[in-house]
């Protein structure tokens, strides 16, 4: 199933600001794995669509907003692999549509809108079993794949890397956080990058995320947890705000050292851990940053969206 995807690229980034710490740059090129499905979406969709192919379930079913990056990549994975998906897409059908549900649809997704309130009934069972009886013989997917298999499928993202002291990423449900503090030694330390005002609360999300998958049955390279925190600083104002400040500093790191970053997720994490290295916090350290896609809507000139 992963035979179509590029393998991730390690790109050194030479910075002064990193040089005179004494702290050596490395990108992990997440966002060039495949035109479609990147970052660490794949990761998290992977052992969901082999669960559904084990129980003989060829429709997905899964939740996102209007300009969702997991929507696209859903999308984008059951036209590959051949299975039916549904979008439930929170909030009301505009027209025409954006670029991201417009190429769900061009990818055979069929698109199911729910007002905002109902939306937040998404994990509930009652919601799920309305949506079985309306669709059929469904498989559910969460939210941005955030469960146990989207976890089983970050603890991969690392599975042939070694020699970094610190591996950094942004933060949106913390799913791909808890599973790569699951792939690494206690030598080691992920920081976390909330994207969302007052992001202190994934602590206890990412700690349950941690005990639920050590708990299962599910495999695991380790049984105790890498270090790791949140810095929960450089959130620019919440979820898919901007400011200038941020949009400066991305277009100046692309035109300096040819990586794209997007406003939502990365973008803000590396602006966070630009700032942090010339504030004296990483000294004499090999970071590595986690570049998690997201780029197909990077161009729009309002991105005050939810993702």
């Amino acid at each position: 199933m992963s035979s179509i995807f590029f393998p991730p690229l390690i790109q050194k980034i030479n910075s002064q600001i990193a040089h005179k710490a004494d702290v050596k740059l490395y990108v992990l090129r997440l966002d060039l794995m495949h035109p479609q499905i990147n970052g660490n979406k794949w990761f998290k969709l992977k052992y969901n669509l082999v669960e559904a192919q084990e129980k003989n379930l060829s429709t997905i079913l899964t939740f996102g907003g209007a300009y969702s990056n997991h929507i696209y990549a859903t999308a984008a994975a059951g036209n590959i692999f051949g299975l039916r998906t549904i979008g439930v897409i929170r909030g009301e059908e505009n027209s025409p549509l954006n670029s991201t549900l417009q190429f769900a649809v061009t990818q055979g997704m069929e698109l199911v809108y729910i007002d905002r309130q109902t939306y937040k009934q998404r994990h509930t069972e009652e919601l799920q079993n309305q949506l079985k009886q309306r669709f059929g013989k469904v498989f559910i997917i969460p939210e941005g794949g955030c469960n146990l298999n989207g976890m089983r499928g970050c603890i991969e993202i690392l599975e042939t890397i070694e020699g970094f002291n610190t591996i950094c990423l942004a933060c949106g449900t913390g799913t791909t956080l808890a599973g790569i503090i699951l792939s690494l030694n206690q030598s080691q330390k992920v920081i976390g990058f909330p994207v969302l005002k007052g992001g202190d609360f994934l602590n206890q999300d990412i700690n349950d995320l941690l005990k639920n998958y050590l708990n299962s049955d599910l495999p695991t390279p380790i049984n105790s947890p890498a270090p790791w925190q949140l810095i929960s600083d450089y959130h620019f104002g919440g979820y898919a705000k901007i400011n200038n400040k941020l949009k400066l500093f991305c277009q100046d790191f692309q035109e300096q050292h040819h990586i794209p970053l997007d406003y939502i997720y990365t973008g803000k994490m590396f602006y966070g851990v630009m700032d942090l290295i010339a504030k004296g916090f990483f000294e004499s350290e090999s970071l590595l940053l986690i570049h998690t896609g997201g780029l197909q809507d990077r161009s729009k000139s309002n991105l005050q969206y939810p993702c």
